[in-house]
């Protein structure tokens, strides 16, 4: 369609050329002492208009003559910047293809690039970014090598070379280089040297996702429980990890921190200053509880830190593991001392609910028997060593049952008893 217009606009320009030109009868008349000449007007206009063609031609040509030089320079230059960027893809490459020898002399062959375009004063726009870029594939390329003088000295030029007030870009990448510091350190296993990376870190750089996963490892590789567990609860809200594998990670550190507890008052500001959904955990309760008895605590203590876990132990509909379960009878037996109604209440009913749960018919047995209910205990104590699975309560039970028959005198009752406690066990 196009070609078919501008056929139609030469035909239309041949028309009216044809009709101007071959009617006009102008002319056009010089006088050049002592001579005269007449030129038709058609020949005046196609002389000027081969001449200012022939003069145009003649200045683009000389133009086209006088730029040669700097085209020459500018295509020099060029070429320069496409094997600077060149060597430098070409470290990238064999730096993840893991041909580190390759990858740093790459980067050292696009950093040399780079200098001597500085140097013949063709400086690229972005030349403090990728001579950062090159120094930290050297660098990451001297780690992988153990050449550490290396990598120290690459790693000096790449933060040196960029100052405080550059642009964000640039910035940015400043950013990136002490983060890759910092996971060296980490690999190294120098966990104080990573947190001295990660803190010279802006605020914002802190927070994101990869330098709390760092700051996570060099606190737990330096034992410092407490840095890891809140850099935990920070990966956790960020979404770092699955729901499940944050809960695990929160658990355990907290129980990490729990085992260093020296004493009871350690232990209780512990607790409080974990969080609400973690003091909720049973497994996290059932251990804190039995690292207050075993730091002699206060037994109401204890049991007001199970009572979460044991309302979902009393809960039929519950999905209690029963592993979990029969851990938290064990822990909530050592502290039935000084059991009050309410509590003896509470055992009572759960085992009311719970007749085929022998864990729960053992702990009823125990709650009677620090209340001193002697035969309710030991007709309790009978039937659970019936039911029970777990080989450590029903030693337990069968021990119970001894020092029952002890107390009433039937020593060949506590015998039998002693004797299934040892089968038992």
């Amino acid at each position: 369609m196009r070609a078919a217009l501008w056929l139609l606009g030469l035909f239309g320009i041949a028309v009216a050329v044809a009709l101007f030109a071959g009617n006009n009868q102008g002319s056009v008349t010089l006088f050049w002492p002592p001579y005269r000449i007449d030129l038709s007007l058609n020949l005046v206009l196609v002389l000027a208009v081969g001449g200012f063609g022939l003069l145009y031609g003649a200045l683009r040509g000389l133009a086209a003559l006088l730029a040669l030089p700097r085209q020459a320079r500018r295509w020099r230059v060029q070429q320069k910047e496409r094997a600077m960027h060149g060597a430098l893809m070409d470290a990238l490459s064999q730096l993840l293809a893991g041909r580190f020898l390759r990858s740093r002399k790459a980067a050292v062959a696009a950093l040399a690039q780079e200098r001597a375009l500085d140097s013949a004063g063709a400086p690229v726009p972005h030349g403090r970014q990728l001579r950062t870029l090159a120094h930290l594939v050297a660098a990451e390329a001297s780690h992988a090598l153990q050449d550490r003088a290396t990598r120290a000295s690459h790693l000096d030029h790449a933060l040196n070379n960029i100052p405080d007030r550059a642009p964000l870009s640039e910035l940015e990448l400043r950013e990136g280089v002490q983060l890759r510091a910092a996971r060296w350190s980490l690999d190294e296993r120098d966990a104080p040297a990573a947190l001295e990376w990660l803190a010279a870190l802006p605020q914002g750089a802190a927070r994101r996702t990869l330098a709390l996963r760092a700051r996570l490892k060099a606190a737990r590789l330096s034992r410092h429980t407490q840095d890891a567990l809140d850099t935990a609860r920070l990966l956790g809200k960020h979404r770092a990890f699955s729901p499940a594998a944050a809960q695990s990670m929160v658990r355990g550190l907290a129980m990490e921190l729990i085992d260093g507890a020296h004493d009871t008052a350690q232990l209780q500001r512990l607790w409080h200053d974990l969080e609400t959904a973690e003091r909720a955990m049973p497994e996290l309760a059932v251990h804190a509880a039995q690292r207050l008895a075993q730091l002699g605590g206060d037994a109401a203590l204890g049991r007001s830190w199970l009572q979460p876990a044991w309302e979902r132990l009393a809960d039929p509909a519950a999905d209690l593991p029963e592993a979990l379960g029969l851990k938290l009878v064990r822990t909530l037996e050592s502290h039935l001392d000084g059991l009050d109604a309410q509590w003896l209440a509470r055992i009572e009913t759960a085992q009311q609910n719970n007749p085929r749960n022998p864990a729960l018919l053992y702990l009823s047995a125990a709650a009677c028997l620090r209340r001193q209910l002697w035969g309710k205990a030991q007709q309790r104590f009978t039937q659970a060593t019936q039911q029970l699975g777990d080989p450590t309560l029903r030693c337990r039970a069968w021990r119970h049952l001894a020092e029952l028959a002890e107390e009433r005198g039937d020593a060949e009752a506590a015998a039998t008893a002693w004797k299934h406690a040892a089968l038992a066990h």
